[in-house]
This record gives structure tokens, sequence and C-alpha cells, in this order.
């Protein structure tokens, strides 16, 4: 086949996570060509009229989207699906309305809680109008609604709330650190997982489970997945917070109701491809969803892949299998539109 590599275009001295897309782009690319696909590489601006244009001219039988940030915000990363639907070109991942309201944390965790799935409360500036929609929590974490891979994220965005005025201000701090929109979320203390998901035939596959360590944390050390923990690799929390996919046998129960919980989530957003869902496991041992992530990142070293692996696939063959699928469900779809 002919497969275009789509990716966030990265301007000169972008940040980390934005720097990332160019190596998931690179190795898969390298995989595809492995399998004796031809490949074409194309960024993905603001200039949409002419990215599409540089997409008709390859006529492409699959385009691979990694598109994660358009014109260095996640607030747009629906917008490569949209313009392939339009085009009516196959390609990987979920689809526009999948990748819209799951990146959109308030919409989909407003979506989650009219529909029964566990996700911690939260409230925004324009909710806070009125002392009692205060949630009860004793803390907080503060986020961005569009940004994800910890963007803003570190341990002093997690805060004691006693006013609204303290709640508002938390929620401003944040906005100056990520430039967009962000709400605070009642703050889980306990374990963190990571779920991922991939297509089998229109159904998700559960990986091996990963549950992230908080090693030699001190004492008062917020335990979360900031920002340093997933991209600086000179911090302490990139060196103590590990992945493991050992799970005690008293925790099988767990491991069982994380699936299921993921799974629901898969069907509930209409997930394709391939995706993650990240949680918190309450001191109750209650799991709560902290976000569905549609198309997760694909580096080699990622969370993804590492599940990917320990569940026996190679690289080359996650990458086949997700182009697979992408033409499989396109085949579907068309077929049932007939």
């Amino acid at each position: 086949m002919k497969v275009v590599v789509l990716h966030s275009e990265v301007r000169e001295g972008a940040a980390w996570d934005e720097e990332d897309v160019l190596v998931q782009a690179g190795a898969v690319s390298n995989a595809l060509k492995e399998l004796g696909h031809r490949t074409i590489a194309i960024p993905f601006s603001m200039n949409v009229e002419a990215t599409i244009d540089r997409i008709r001219d390859v006529c492409p039988d699959l385009v691979f989207n990694l598109v994660e940030t358009v014109n260095a915000t996640g607030r747009f990363i629906h917008f490569a699906p949209d313009v392939l639907e339009y085009l009516k070109i196959p390609f990987t991942g979920s689809d526009s309305t999948a990748l819209f309201t799951t990146s959109n944390k308030i919409l989909a965790k407003t979506m989650m809680a009219g529909s029964g799935i566990p996700t911690p409360p939260w409230i925004t500036v324009r909710g806070a109008a009125r002392p009692e929609c205060l949630p009860s929590s004793e803390s907080f974490i503060f986020k961005s609604v569009w940004e994800h891979a910890s963007v803003g994220l570190e341990e002093d965005s997690i805060a004691s709330v006693e006013t609204m005025g303290d709640l508002i201000d938390g929620i401003e701090s944040c906005r100056g650190r990520t430039s967009g929109d962000c709400f605070a979320e009642s703050y889980v203390e306990g374990r963190e997982f990571n779920v991922s998901l991939m297509d089998e035939a229109g159904r998700p596959e559960v990986l091996p489970i990963a549950e992230i360590l908080f090693d030699d944390f001190p004492p008062g050390k917020p335990r979360v997945v900031g920002y340093r923990a997933k991209w600086d690799a000179n911090s302490f929390e990139y060196h103590h917070t590990p992945r493991s996919f050992e799970f005690a046998v008293v925790d099988r129960g767990l491991a069982d109701r994380l699936a299921e919980l993921s799974e629901t989530c898969w069907e509930f957003f209409g997930l394709r491809g391939y995706a993650r869902v990240d949680f918190r496991v309450d001191r109750n041992g209650v799991p709560w969803v902290l976000e569905v992530n549609s198309n997760p990142c694909l580096s080699p070293d990622s969370g993804f892949i590492a599940a990917s692996e320990r569940a026996g696939l190679d690289y080359r063959s996650v990458i086949e299998r997700i182009a697979l699928e992408a033409l499989r469900s396109t085949r579907n779809s068309k077929a049932v539109v007939a």
C-alpha cells in the first residue's frame, strides 16, 4: 500500500511532548516499510487547504493518523480525522467524533457521569457561581480541558481548597501554565492504572494492565504522573514512576473491574483502532476513570507499546494490526451504507 503518515507539525523550539510525535512518525514509517508498504510523511498544519492538496497529490490507500496537536494545541485534534472523513480516505484510530468527545475532558466527564461510568467530581469557573457547587473533597487537582501528555500538570497542581476564591485562583493559575481552559477535579488519593485496548475485528481486546508505581516518593510528595514524570529524563519523577504488569491474587477482582470499565468506555465513546483508559483507584478499592485517550502515543517506549509487548506483540505487529483494522472498519462501514 501507499500510506501517508500524518503527524502534527512541529515547530522549532517545541516542547518535549510535541517533539515526540516525530519519534512516533519515524517508528511507524519504519515499521510500515518493513511490512512492504511505501510511506510518505506529511505534517498537518493550520493551513488545512495545503494539507488537503498534499494528501490528494499522494492519493494514499491509507492514512496513519498521528496528529495530536494542531498549531501546538490539543484543542484542534479532531481536525485531522475531519479532513480525512471529508476526503473519504481510510485512516487509523478513532473518528473525529470520538476524538473530540474524549479529548475535551469536561465533555467526556459529563458524558461518563451521565451514563454511570465513575469519574471524579469536577467543577469549572462557569460552575463556580454558588458555594453549594463545590464538590466535597479535601484537595483538588487542576487540569487543562484540552491538553494531554500531562501538559501543565505537576505536583503543585494539587491543592487544598476551602473557598470558591481558592478554587477560582487554582483554575486561573492552571490557565497560565497551559494557555487554555482548565478545571478542578477532586483528587483521588490512591493507586494509578493504565488500561490499553486494541481493535480485534471490531471488538476491543484488553491488553495487560499496567500500574504506575511511585517508588521512594517521600512522605507528603503528591503521587501524580506529571509532565516531568513523562518527559524530563533528568527528573526524580521520571526515574521513580515505573510501570508494573504484576497483579497480586487479591487484586484480580480489581483487574477484572478495570478491564470491564475500559471496554464500557470503548463502546460508549465509539472508539476504534486503539486506546488507553487511565484510572485512579481510591483507598477503598473503587476505580475512577480519569481520562479516555483515543489514539494514545505509539512511541516505542510508550505505555501502549509496553502493554502490547507484554501481550506478545512486537512493534511491527502492532502497527500492522492497527493498519489492517482501519481498512477492515472502512470496508464494513461502506457495506452498512450500501
